[in-house]
């Protein structure tokens, strides 16, 4: 059974923050310094936190304790306030302006965090607010740290006008300069609408409460006037709507307890900056292990389905799978896992659903993955049984050979140690595209029921040996017989081994451990592009 996710978190509710217990005499200099304090962690005050409480939400603050390991919280700007004297503003001012900003440790590691708090005017972002979240994303980028954005927010600080816009863009720039170079991670625990959404759109991974969150450009209201369409705020950009339809949410999770335990299980898979190597998490699962199910698991039949996670699942490190995105695209399977206590990127075509077959959808998502764990030097584990790219006039109206060049252009890119395996189909552009050897691949495995080929048996035989077929006293019985022949020269991997396309033909069960020692062979991989700007994928 799969092991749960790595994180000595303790999911109990935090009491509400309370002011500090007066211990100076009310002439001493310090109590200023304690009252300020005390309203800071006091929030919007105690109806407001109620308020929060009764919706199934917790408050900023006790958000960052659960977070991060207790007592490693060190806050900066907790005594900021907003510049704006219009609207009585000048007259409600709240210590720290309504996000709470710092840097802590998450399993011992450093980690830097914003938590925006719903409390004080509606998690509304302020010139002031913006250059709080600013200065730990600069901190973050020089130290080489990841930064947790924590978002519950009404949007722009009307009363502010364009400075609070310009915040949005003085974040928008940070997330765009620390892409690729630290991880970044948005959970989604409240609202997030208009020009907020774009700063968790660039970072790495969305996480979504389900119930309490929720994302989009243009709400329902605005949406009923311009197109008379109804549509609800869950619908319209709740976890679920992101989650299986646009694809923006990577996690969602029941509650804000569960999201936290979910953004420290993916911050054990990462390191901390595209300079440093994973974790590496020592195991007592035998890397060399055989996996004597393997032989029997994936049917022999080409068009038989199975659920590829099983063969995941059999291979990495006590059978833990972290898979992200599952429920969008899920004809491929992207995730995270270990071999020998390394971290890998897995990338697998999924038979079970629409037979593995590559689409719009599912190229973008695996393009997407494939690139972050390029960025920060996580290796990759592409196991593939594909028939090919999907048919039809909505792809190819959609854009199917621009999205999938954008799977193929992000393996052909990525530098870091790629092994593949292909289980059972490797048909046509779609064998290319996998992970092959022609695109930089490290190590290429294949099992002996492999058949790797321009298409399979039936469809080629019916192509190249159609008129001796159709002139045949037999037909039939003419045809079976040049789809065995066919099936024996081509549909198998032997060809592809006798030409150098796959490394070694192995038996199912040895997979373990052929994966173990290639990732051991090439951890200290050294692999460059040319010489660019950046580079230009098929966007």
């Amino acid at each position: 059974m799969p092991t749960p996710p790595p994180t000595p978190l303790t999911l109990s509710t935090p009491s509400a923050p309370a002011a500090p217990a007066p211990s100076i005499a009310p002439t001493s200099p310090f109590r200023r310094l304690d009252d300020l304090n005390a309203r800071a962690l006091l929030g919007g005050g105690a109806d407001r936190i109620k308020k929060q409480h009764e919706g199934g939400k917790l408050t900023a603050r006790e958000r960052v304790d659960l977070l991060l390991d207790p007592g490693s919280f060190i806050e900066i700007g907790r005594l900021v306030v907003h510049r704006c004297a219009d609207f009585g503003m000048d007259d409600q001012k709240i210590p720290g302006d309504g996000v709470v900003t710092g840097h802590g440790l998450v399993d011992g590691r450093k980690i830097f965090v914003f938590a925006q708090d719903f409390t004080v005017f509606g998690g509304s972002l302020s010139g002031a607010y913006a250059q709080k979240i600013c200065k730990v994303m600069d901190l973050a980028i020089k130290v080489g740290a990841p930064v947790i954005g924590l978002n519950d927010s009404g949007g722009a600080r009307i009363q502010e006008g364009v400075e609070s816009l310009a915040g949005y863009a003085d974040i928008f720039l940070r997330n765009t300069l620390a892409s690729g170079v630290i991880p970044q991670i948005s959970c989604i625990m409240g609202p997030c609408a208009g020009g907020a959404v774009y700063s968790p759109a660039i970072t790495d991974f969305i996480l979504m409460v389900e119930g309490t969150s929720y994302m989009f450009i243009t709400g329902p209201d605005v949406i009923k006037a311009v197109t008379h369409e109804e549509v609800t705020k869950e619908d319209l950009g709740g976890a679920s709507a992101h989650a299986t339809k646009s694809g923006v949410c990577h996690l969602t999770s029941p509650d804000d307890k569960t999201c936290l335990a979910q953004t420290r299980a993916l911050l054990s898979f990462l390191p901390s900056n595209n300079q440093e190597n994973p974790p590496f998490k020592a195991t007592e699962d035998d890397p060399l292990r055989d996996v004597p199910e393997l032989d029997t698991m994936i049917p022999l039949e080409a068009n038989r389905p199975y659920d590829v996670k099983d063969v995941v699942r059999a291979v990495v490190d006590e059978g833990y799978l972290f898979e992200v995105a599952e429920a969008y695209a899920a004809n491929i399977v992207v995730g995270f896992a270990r071999i020998g206590g390394r971290a890998v990127g897995v990338v697998a075509n999924q038979p079970a659903i629409l037979a593995g077959v590559l689409d719009i959808h599912s190229s973008m998502k695996a393009a997407r993955f494939v690139r972050f764990c390029d960025c920060f030097n996580i290796p990759v584990v592409t196991f593939v049984d594909v028939p090919g790219f999907m048919p039809g006039t909505d792809q190819e109206y959609g854009g199917i050979i621009k999205h999938g060049a954008k799977l193929l252009f992000a393996f052909a890119e990525a530098t870091v140690p790629k092994v593949t395996v292909i289980l059972r189909k490797a048909y046509g552009g779609a064998y290319d595209v996998m992970a092959s050897k022609h695109i930089r691949a490290d190590v290429n495995f294949a099992f002996p029921m492999a058949e790797i080929a321009v298409m399979g048996p039936d469809g080629a035989v019916n192509i190249v040996r159609r008129s001796e077929i159709m002139k045949a006293s037999d037909p039939d019985k003419t045809r079976t017989e040049f789809v065995a022949d066919y099936r024996d020269k081509f549909a198998n991997p032997y060809k592809a081994a006798e030409l150098g396309f796959i490394d070694e033909v192995i038996y199912p069960r040895t997979l373990r451990a052929r994966l173990h020692r290639s990732l051991e062979m090439l951890q200290d991989k050294r692999d460059s592009n040319p010489p660019r700007k950046h580079t230009n994928i098929p966007l």
